[in-house]
């Protein structure tokens, strides 16, 4: 209302209606200067901070808002996505999520995502930052790592362990997730070390595999949503493809474990497919698919998963080592796969309702 008119008859107007209605009001008056900052801060960029967790306290709540109003942001609005935990059986929830809805403009997003991080860390509980466009919830294409990120195991572990050279391929394997030498390399050492294996053990592996928390309800949903997947692995494609077969992917790459004579030859036949072939995949699939890189999100939890986890438009680093966490934009360490619909604006409710 402008400062030269009279209000007295619109607010008689409002009094007596909402009187009618056995309700109260309270009028604040808007200055034209808090108008036009409020309007001003409607063009602003929009941002989307999600928070996970086994529980969410008012403590970390209140935490995660004041790192966001020290760097400058507007809370818009805080949604609860999770479902709502029964009183008649307080751990019926066995994850949480409250997403953040913000405008404003960043000074450096680099210093807040590194705040983040250590704030997730302090408080035990993931937080992901992502700005707020058109294609956050349009997503169309899932593409994930299969070792430590679909399955709990990495399999070429177990194969070492029925080899016997357990111990050896498992240092050899920790040293490549951390980034500390070439996959290639370390890959052919890895598979050298298998030499002589009985494939009559690759049954047995396949089956004692144990699908990571959440990957069942998560493809399933996908699927049921439309979404295109796949998984590009380090691993092996007799276990990518029966895995996919299980899961219902549409694509799956992978490296062949040459036999002979009923027997692993320990030798490399073809391109490995490491970091950057993941990368170059993500990318044929998503042109075959006719897929913006913007509208595909990546999964995985090692060094060698970052380059597909940087040029997808959702990047998630999943219960992965400290250096992986640390470079991807977005991580999830304490729930399961499902919990990634969060990160989409996905929420229980309407979940359960469709």
């Amino acid at each position: 209302i402008p400062q030269e008119a009279s209000s007295s008859p619109l607010f008689k107007r409002v009094l007596f209606l909402i009187h009618e209605m056995d309700m109260k009001v309270r009028f604040l008056p808007v200055s034209e200067e808090n108008y036009r900052n409020w309007t001003a801060l409607q063009g602003s960029p929009r941002h989307i901070v999600t928070l996970l967790a086994r529980k969410i306290s008012a403590h970390h709540i209140n935490e995660v808002t004041r790192l966001v109003v020290d760097n400058g942001l507007n809370i818009d609005k805080i949604t609860r996505l999770s479902g709502r935990v029964s009183l008649d059986n307080g751990n019926q929830s066995e994850q949480a999520c409250v997403e953040f809805s913000l405008r404003g403009e960043l000074a450096d997003e680099l210093t807040v995502r590194n705040a983040m991080l250590e704030l997730a860390k302090t408080l035990d509980i993931d937080i992901a930052y992502q700005e707020d466009d058109m294609f956050r919830r349009n997503r169309r294409l899932v593409v994930f790592d299969m070792d430590s990120t679909l399955i709990e195991e990495e399999v070429i572990d177990q194969l070492a362990h029925a080899a016997n050279v357990g111990e050896q391929v498992s240092v050899i394997t920790e040293s490549a997730m951390r980034g500390e030498i070439d996959f290639q390399e370390s890959f052919r050492r890895r598979v050298a070390l298998l030499k002589g294996l009985d494939v009559s053990v690759l049954d047995g592996i396949y089956d004692s595999l144990q699908l990571t928390e959440g990957a069942e309800r998560l493809l399933r949903i996908l699927k049921r949503l439309g979404y295109r997947t796949a998984i590009l692995s380090g691993g092996f494609t007799y276990f990518a493809e029966r895995l996919a077969e299980r899961l219902g992917v549409d694509y799956v790459y992978a490296n062949s474990l040459p036999v002979a004579n009923g027997k692993v030859t320990g030798e490399v036949e073809g391109r490995i497919v490491d970091g950057e072939r993941k990368a170059e995949l993500l990318k044929e699939i998503a042109d075959k698919e006719h897929i913006a890189l913007e509208q595909v999100i990546a999964v995985g939890d090692g060094a060698n998963d970052l380059p597909m986890l940087g040029i997808a438009g959702l990047g998630v680093a999943f219960r992965a080592k400290p250096l992986v966490k640390a470079s991807a934009r977005q991580s999830i360490s304490t729930l399961g796969l499902d919990s990634i619909l969060y990160l989409l604006g996905i929420s229980e409710r309407e979940l359960s309702a469709s």
